[in-house]
């Protein structure tokens, strides 16, 4: 038997405490050590991290070939949500290049050249929109001031279309290729004027379509998965069954024996198997007899949590809230006749197709790592601690990732740092871990559990005039308020013009562990807030979609006034629907954008089938409206799988759900048919990647309390009594 011993997991940095720029410390909130580790995120801003990108004359995110080619770096992560081509169609439409000739690549991660790279919330669009026209604009610029030069016209007289740069009066025209060399030259504007909306070419149209579809079509696209390194090894971990568990002793006679196997060792998160191949890895890991000290570990099974939770927001417990929305007589006695109701929400996995994965290899205090990590600034970081080394000697190349939803952002950058201290081991040969599906489901790092409790009060209009709400749900990052949780609540135009308002958050401890899950705290505050609504709406006797008219006209919410008006029209709302069949209606916004959805819902043995989802967005300018229908319905059936099946639950500690036949996800025959219709709009636009998930629980419920008078009390759907 072996005694694990794992290396020490951090290192102290003689540099003296140093204050970051405004622009790494908004992202570095999202990064777990920036609050306990600020010295080390200072020397990765110092060192940059990674090679210095490629010179070019048009700033760090345009390359322009010889041959005309214009090639745009993207910082943000592809997870699937279509940015490449989102924040390429910014560039080039200012740019006035050929779509056609326009490609994408990924940037490496470089705090000098990008900034903070951290793909996360649905900010990418939203963030780069300035910056990405800016850039294009710029370069657009150079190249009239080029042929202004050359032709010795006015540079007001010249124009582009299509990378071609023109002077009408005289017929003479030129592409970007025969300017390059002179455009290079030329100094770029500090201040390029930006087109007006209505000169768009490109953005809004259907022209802008993802890069990435034929090499992910034909199998040519390059996961994490596909990396291969001369001489890499494989690895996988032996985990805990229990959160929090560590193992005590391990017998690792059998597993070497295994033909390949290259070596057996603790690591901080279990016991590492390294071998020659996959194969030779899970086999050697299945033979490893290893006991666990679960002194410190979850032991309770999921009924048990809940019951903590009812009384916690019962105040049975001595438990301390925070208060995060409070107006009128917050102490006040609710009286009879209070409207009340209580909502139940599982811990939720990500499950995303291609399970965590990553390729390290460590060279003394060189690193280089592949992997699709989405908070790629935190990820230099995470791994230098794990080294150790300092940030700037880390080099991350970011993959693109099949599907994250979330998994692949969590803060302490579970994975990477695994990989890393296996590699360390390995000294100069690079190691792949890959988690097996049954890893994943049971590795942690969930949307965590969450309970509501409401108390509301209404006047003689039946609109609320008191509103009382307890949260319970585990923080989700190691520092700091526990505000997503509350996200979907606080900021619910519903409260806006209720004069008493009493709204608490508590924060449990478990070694469960949680982080962001696609739409974060909309995911369970959504659900409650619409179907309260709509209960509230029938306490009144009075229509779902009127009752929130009249909650928005109060509230000043024009914007979810007009998505509410679009979506009704669109779906016919108070039009007759089939015998058997009633709709329900849910609005919300996230990330700046407000989204609409009606579900057209019937019962089959208790079960909510869906037909026919009809969604109204409203996310600014649509710069690609094609890719904002798919992320919609993907959103649309991420939303609707987790509604329907979606648990993770306990028994004594362990997971239940090992992969996809205990954790059941939306199959191709629950899909509904989903109409989206975008608002027009000349704001700037907002974020897709997770608008589209929350409100369709809610649409469903709300759909099944029209055919029953039920209202629903915990999701999912199937396998309780909702």
């Amino acid at each position: 038997m072996s005694d694990p011993k794992p290396a020490a997991r951090g290192f102290r940095m003689t540099r003296r405490r140093m204050v970051l720029g405004g622009g790494l410390t908004g992202g570095a909130l999202v990064i777990g050590y920036a609050a306990t580790h600020p010295m080390e995120v200072a020397a990765m801003v110092l060192s940059g991290g990674g090679h210095d990108p490629e010179p070019s004359a048009f700033g760090a995110y345009i390359r322009i070939a010889a041959d005309g080619m214009v090639t745009i770096v993207n910082k943000q992560q592809e997870l699937g949500q279509g940015i490449h081509a989102a924040l390429a169609a910014m560039i080039a439409e200012e740019l006035d290049a050929d779509w056609s000739r326009v490609r994408v690549v990924s940037a490496e991660v470089n705090f000098r050249a990008y900034g903070v790279q951290l793909t996360y919330g649905s900010f990418s669009v939203s963030t780069q929109w300035d910056a990405m026209r800016r850039a294009g604009a710029a370069a657009r610029a150079m190249f009239v001031a080029a042929a202004a030069r050359r032709w010795r016209v006015p540079r007001a007289s010249i124009g582009v279309r299509d990378g071609i740069v023109s002077h009408p009066a005289t017929g003479r025209s030129a592409p970007f290729a025969a300017l390059l060399a002179d455009a290079d030259r030329e100094t770029p504007p500090q201040q390029p004027r930006l087109k007006q909306p209505a000169e768009y070419r490109l953005i809004g149209t259907d022209r802008v379509r993802r890069k990435d579809a034929v090499p992910k079509s034909t199998g040519a696209q390059v996961y994490t998965q596909d990396v291969q390194r001369s001489g890499m090894l494989f690895a996988v971990l032996a985990r805990s069954p229990r959160f929090g568990g560590r193992p005590a002793r391990f017998d690792d006679r059998a597993a070497r024996q295994v033909a390949g196997v290259v070596d057996v060792f603790a690591t901080p998160a279990g016991v590492a198997v390294v071998a020659e191949n996959s194969f030779a890895a899970l086999r050697a890991r299945a033979a490893l007899r290893t006991e666990w000290d679960d002194r410190q570990a979850e032991r309770r099974s999921t009924p048990e949590i809940v019951e903590e939770y009812h009384s916690i927001a019962l105040g049975r417990s001595t438990l301390k809230p925070d208060r995060f929305l409070q107006r009128g007589d917050a102490d006040r006695r609710f009286g009879e006749g209070q409207f009340e109701a209580a909502f139940d929400f599982p811990y939720l996995a990500h499950a995303p197709m291609e399970t965590l994965d990553c390729v390290a290899q460590v060279d003394g205090w060189q690193v280089r790592i592949a992997s699709g990590s989405h908070l790629a600034t935190g990820e230099l970081v995470n791994a230098a601690i794990a080294t150790p080394t300092i940030p700037g000697k880390v080099e991350l190349e970011v993959l693109p990732a099949g599907g994250s939803f979330g998994r692949r952002g969590a803060a302490m950058g579970d994975y990477v740092a695994e990989c890393v201290h296996i590699a360390r081991r390995l000294q100069g040969r690079p190691v792949k871990l890959f988690w097996s599906r049954e890893d994943d489901l049971t590795g942690g790092y969930y949307r965590p559990m969450a309970h509501h409790r409401l108390w509301i009060e209404s006047g003689a209009d039946g609109l609320p005039t008191a509103w009382r709400h307890h949260i319970v749900a585990q923080q989700l990052l190691p520092f700091g308020a526990n505000s997503p949780n509350y996200e979907g609540v606080k900021n619910s135009p519903y409260l806006a013009a209720v004069s008493t308002l009493d709204c608490k958050i508590f924060t449990p401890t478990s070694p469960v562990t949680a982080t962001f899950w696609r739409s974060v705290g909309h995911s369970h505050g959504t659900m409650v807030m619409e179907h309260v609504v709509d209960q509230l709406a029938r306490r009144a006797a009075r229509d779902p979609a009127d009752y929130r008219r009249a909650l928005y006209r109060r509230a000043g919410a024009t914007r979810h006034l007009a998505v509410l008006d679009a979506v009704c029209r669109e779906a016919g709302w108070g039009t007759s629907i089939d015998a058997g069949w009633a709709r329900g209606l849910a609005v919300q916004d996230y990330a700046g954008t407000v989204v609409g959805q009606v579900a057209e819902v019937r019962l089959e043995a208790g079960r909510p089938v869906v037909r026919r989802v009809v969604a109204a967005v409203d996310c600014g300018i649509a710069i690609s409206p094609d890719q904002i229908a798919a992320q919609m319905e993907g959103g649309i059936g991420f939303g609707l799988s987790a509604a329907l099946y979606g648990a993770i639950t306990l028994k004594d500690g362990i997971v239940e759900q090992r992969n996809f036949d205990g954790y059941r996800v939306a199959r191709i025959d629950d899909m509904p048919r989903v109409e989206t219709h975008i608002l027009r709009s000349t704001a700037p636009p907002t974020g897709m990647g997770e608008p589209g998930v929350p409100p369709i629980a809610p649409a469903i419920a709300n759909a099944i309390l029209a055919l029953t008078g039920r209202p629903t009390r915990r999701l999912p759907f199937v396998g309780t009594d909702a």
